[in-house]
């Protein structure tokens, strides 16, 4: 990643007028996801006593959320946010107050959790890539937008850090459904504020696909060339999500097989402490390597991290360097983000950016699963090396793809439209 130099300041980032308008209510509304995962399994079994019914009740829940993603994204992208997000919003708060009232007690079958888990999953809104699609109708400038992507990925972190650890200030007090309240009410509040915001208003008079002459920008590469980004960050953003997926239950065993299987939460602890610490360290930089060739070399450098834990010791070092790994890690979801967005055209941001999500989350189920079948027949030592090899694979296959080109210019009367960056902004 050559020859980083200083950029702007993240306080440059919150001085940008409706910046905090826009984050404060994001933050709010998607702490809900990082509540409700962890409380709907406890709910589950609090009601049930069956770990059965638990999987099969988050299966349906995490299934729906990811098949009709998509869906969602492109609704939100023709109609503007404030139109697609209150009924989303509403539909999902609801479902959660239905599945905690139906979990206060024993008893409840499973049928019914099934059928509350599907809704609330379907009509789950996706605050992330909304707010990162507003950041990029916000903010102009490119080097400032990083910034503001990587405080994004910095504050998603802390969501999840922090979701579990409200929760469990709240079960000494309340029966596990409590954390499907709280959810409701944070989800409900948040998105409130999200679609009152300054910008989500200011986008949704001005709906891009509804928009009849759109600006060009010419500080943006040419549509032929840009083609394929898109794929690159969402091949990418898989790809460390079966790696980081796969090392979430790769760290159970590991610290099981050497008799330590309490310091598990430590470990995930400082591999989102190092998240934090990297994300905002790659966001204070101006990096003159372009998003498709940095996102590549980050990948290789997480797929080698995690596949280094192959000759881990002992505990400790593994945590020293999931540390690291944690470091690189949230750089490289800003940078699919980042890749995503000047990649699409500015009616299709929300679905970019979604599809990145999507990705990542799927990859991590299936890296979970793939990994745990793999713990059945090799050490956990040479499952580290698994999960890091299928990152760095996928690295290697599109790092051909990744080598900086001319930059193509149209020719004067030539009929491109580019996308802008002034009026139809970038979108993580």
């Amino acid at each position: 990643m050559s020859s980083p130099v200083p950029g702007p300041s993240y306080r440059a980032v919150l001085r940008v007028t409706g910046a905090c308008r826009l984050l404060i209510p994001a933050l709010v509304g998607r702490s809900s996801y990082g509540l409700v995962s962890l409380a709907l399994v406890l709910s589950v079994v609090h009601a049930t006593g069956s770990y059965a019914y638990v999987g099969v009740v988050v299966g349906v829940f995490g299934a729906t959320v990811a098949a009709l993603s998509p869906l969602r994204a492109r609704l939100i992208d023709r109609h503007g946010p404030c139109a697609a997000l209150p009924p989303m919003a509403a539909l999902f708060a609801l479902t959660l107050l239905g599945l905690a009232v139906t979990t206060w007690s024993e008893g409840t079958g499973p049928g019914v959790l099934v059928a509350l888990a599907a809704v609330a999953g379907a009509c789950a809104p996706p605050l992330g890539p909304v707010t990162r699609s507003l950041w990029s109708h916000l903010i102009a400038e490119r080097a400032l937008l990083q910034r503001a992507y990587s405080l994004d990925t910095v504050v998603e972190e802390l969501i999840f850090l922090g979701g579990p650890l409200l929760l469990g200030a709240l079960l000494p007090w309340w029966p596990p459904p409590i954390g499907l309240v709280v959810g409701a009410l944070l989800v409900s509040t948040g998105t409130w504020g999200l679609v009152t915001s300054p910008v989500a208003r200011s986008l949704s008079r001005r709906s891009p696909e509804r928009s009849s002459a759109p600006a060009l920008d010419t500080d943006v590469t040419p549509r032929p060339v840009a083609r394929g980004g898109l794929l690159t960050a969402v091949a990418l953003s898989g790809a460390a999500g079966i790696a980081l997926g796969a090392t979430a239950l790769i760290n159970v065993a590991f610290a099981e097989q050497h008799g330590r299987v309490e310091t598990v939460v430590f470990l995930e602890a400082l591999q989102t402490a190092g998240g934090v610490i990297g994300g905002l360290l790659y966001g204070a930089v101006s990096w003159r390597a372009g998003s498709r060739t940095r996102l590549v070399l980050i990948s290789l450098a997480l797929g080698g991290g995690v596949a280094a834990a192959t000759f881990a010791p002992g505990v400790a070092a593994l945590t020293a360097l999931l540390f690291v790994v944690g470091v690189v890690g949230a750089p490289l979801i800003t940078t699919s983000y980042l890749l995503a967005d000047e990649s699409v055209a500015a009616d299709r941001r929300t679905r970019a950016g979604n599809w990145v999500n999507t990705a990542h989350n799927a990859g991590s189920s299936a890296g979970g699963a793939a990994i745990g079948a793999l713990l059945t027949l090799v050490p956990p030592s040479t499952a580290y090396t698994a999960a890091g090899g299928v990152l760095v694979v996928v690295a290697v296959v599109v790092l051909p793809f990744s080598i900086p080109r001319r930059r193509v210019r149209p020719l004067r009367g030539s009929s491109w439209a580019v996308p802008s960056a002034t009026s139809a902004r970038r979108r993580r």
